[in-house]
C-alpha cells in the first residue's frame, strides 16, 4: 500500500493542472462562439490582427464584411474577430473634482501649447499618432 502511495500522488499532481487547463480552455472557446455568433450590423469590433471596424454585413455563418473607412469593406472570416467594442460614453458631468488645486498647479506648470494639445484630445476622445515618414526627405 506505502509503495503506491508516491506514484499515485504524482499522478494526481499531473493530472489536476492538465484538467483545470482543458475546462479554463473549453469556456474561453465557448465565449468566442458567443462572441461570433452574437455579430450584428453596425456593431464596432476589434479584428485578431488589432485593426478597428464596424460590422457591414454579419449574413453569412463563415465570413463577415467589416467597415475598416468610410466606403471601404473588406471581407473576413468570422474567426478573426477579437472582440466587440462598446462605444464609449461621455458623462455630461464636470472631470473637476475637490482637488482642483492640484489641477491647477499641474496646468499652470505646463506650457500653453501643451495644454492646448491636451484640451484638444480629451475633446476627440481618442489619441491619434502623426504619420511616419519612413525616411522620406
Amino acid at each position: 500500500m506505502e509503495g503506491l502511495f508516491l506514484p499515485l500522488l504524482l499522478m494526481l499532481v499531473v493530472a489536476v493542472p492538465l484538467i483545470m487547463g482543458t475546462r479554463k480552455q473549453k469556456r474561453a472557446m465557448q465565449q468566442q462562439q458567443e462572441l461570433q455568433s452574437s455579430l450584428n450590423d453596425g456593431d464596432r469590433v476589434m479584428t485578431t490582427s488589432g485593426m478597428y471596424a464596424t460590422v457591414a454585413d454579419a449574413s453569412d455563418e463563415t465570413t463577415i464584411d467589416l467597415e475598416i473607412a468610410e466606403g471601404v469593406v473588406t471581407t473576413w472570416l468570422r474567426q478573426a474577430v477579437r472582440e466587440k467594442i462598446e462605444p464609449v460614453v461621455e458623462s455630461d458631468v464636470d472631470d473637476e473634482s475637490e482637488d482642483g488645486d492640484a489641477a491647477e498647479l499641474t496646468a499652470a506648470d505646463a506650457t500653453e501649447s501643451d495644454s492646448e494639445t491636451d484640451s484638444e484630445r480629451s475633446k476627440e476622445g481618442a489619441q491619434v499618432a502623426p504619420p511616419l515618414e519612413h525616411g522620406k526627405k
